[in-house]
């Protein structure tokens, strides 16, 4: 017997590791769906067109600027550039996560990591940084990632436009605390040390006196820098410590 019958062909393997990728997203998936039933609802309740809701979420792919963006639009008149600078702060965390699958990707064609960076949310990044401490990494296994959420938020965010034109007020549900809510819940893991805590506490104390004091949607962008900068001075204290 020849070693091509024994060996899988590169094209099995992608296919195989693809199947993988979307095998285990499905668990992780059902907790992702509710927060695009409430993406979907809330673009309605702010006045969004649901061709307009359905675009951001198959166009952007970011739940917590979604969530965020919409909030500041529902406030009233906010400049496009204060919203994007916003959401930029908030997913500089993309940068990070990238960097440590950088090392993988950067073998592949260009073509193929921009549409990996693309579907790379908090979600599928870890279940793809998992897959590579436990067996290394392939580019199929982050696509079947990529795709099972990606289809997944489109379609919930989908269904959430269609719950959201027929309720007469979403408002009362009270959703719109969808987004306090989800970043609480991504939240509250992570504060496992004394410098979380601190970072944490400053951020509320700086968002909350600026709301009170700044004009517009200022002291989001003022909290996130403020937290950025204590949280680095601290890891940094406690680096030279070690």
């Amino acid at each position: 017997m020849s070693m091509a019958r024994i060996l899988p062909s590169r094209g099995n393997v992608m296919t195989i590791e693809l199947q993988s990728g979307i095998r285990d997203s499905l668990p992780v998936i059902v907790g992702v769906v509710p927060f695009g039933l409430a993406c979907g609802i809330m673009g309605i309740t702010i006045g969004m067109t649901p061709l307009e809701t359905v675009l951001m979420s198959a166009l952007v792919f970011a739940g917590a600027s979604q969530f965020v963006a919409m909030t500041m639009l529902g406030a009233g008149p906010a400049g496009w550039g204060l919203i994007v600078l916003t959401t930029l702060l908030i997913n500089l965390r993309h940068l990070l996560m990238g960097a440590s699958l950088a090392p993988y990707m950067n073998r592949l064609p260009v073509p193929m990591q921009a549409l990996l960076a693309f579907g790379m949310v908090d979600e599928t990044y870890a279940l793809t940084i998992d897959r590579v401490r436990q067996k290394g990494y392939h580019p199929g296994y982050q696509l079947g990632c990529n795709l099972s959420f990606y289809i997944a938020w489109v379609a919930s965010t989908a269904v959430g436009v269609f719950m959201g034109e027929r309720i007469a007020d979403p408002l009362a549900w009270g959703l719109d605390f969808a987004m306090p809510a989800m970043f609480l819940a991504l939240l509250m893991p992570r504060l496992m040390d004394r410098t979380g805590g601190l970072v944490c506490i400053l951020a509320a104390v700086v968002s909350v006196v600026g709301a009170m004091y700044l004009p517009g949607k200022w002291y989001i962008i003022i909290a996130c820098l403020a937290a950025s900068a204590a949280g680095g001075l601290l890891e940094g204290k406690n680096d030279a410590k070690q």
